[in-house]
């Protein structure tokens, strides 16, 4: 995979560059994901918050409700409203990117699908990859150098 990979809002107005490979891929097929994105699921690419260069414009940080209680931040273009990036629970230190946003999003391929406990009857999952009714023990499938990533990110901030 190129760790490199660019995207954007729709409009254009706001370009972001990934310096390095995600840590992790989720699929979330919850229902406030579906609900905020307007689809059967979203496609989470979790990166260190550091290691994204806006490279255009600006986005807007919208606080936004979650399943869980503590909330997300998302991050829009404020021209087209484009998510392009979350924060939840209040960790700053690492993003969720919308990997729909991604120049290429085919450049990503999940490591998980999560909370398929309300996905929607006609998704079909491929059985190679994992699913969970719910979440999973990221100690089970994040690779050992991306736990390490992690838990730098979240010790600065």
């Amino acid at each position: 995979m190129d760790t490199r990979l660019e995207g954007g809002c729709t409009c254009g107005a706001v370009r972001y560059r990934l310096g390095a490979a995600p840590m992790f891929v989720n699929c979330c097929h919850c229902t406030w994901c579906q609900r905020e994105t307007g689809g059967a699921f979203v496609i989470n690419a979790i990166i260190e918050t550091a290691r994204i260069e806006v490279t255009k414009g600006a986005g807007e940080a919208v606080p936004t409700p979650s399943e869980s209680g503590r909330g997300q931040i998302i991050h829009r273009c404020p021209a087209c409203h484009v998510a392009l990036w979350s924060h939840y629970g209040g960790r700053t230190a690492t993003a969720f990117v919308r990997a729909g946003t991604l120049d290429d999003a085919g450049a990503v391929t999940p490591g998980a699908f999560i909370f398929t406990r309300s996905k929607l009857p006609w998704v079909v999952l491929p059985p190679e990859i994992p699913a969970f009714e719910i979440y999973y023990e990221m100690e089970m499938l994040w690779p050992p150098e991306s736990q390490a990533r992690r838990a730098a990110a979240l010790a600065q901030g």
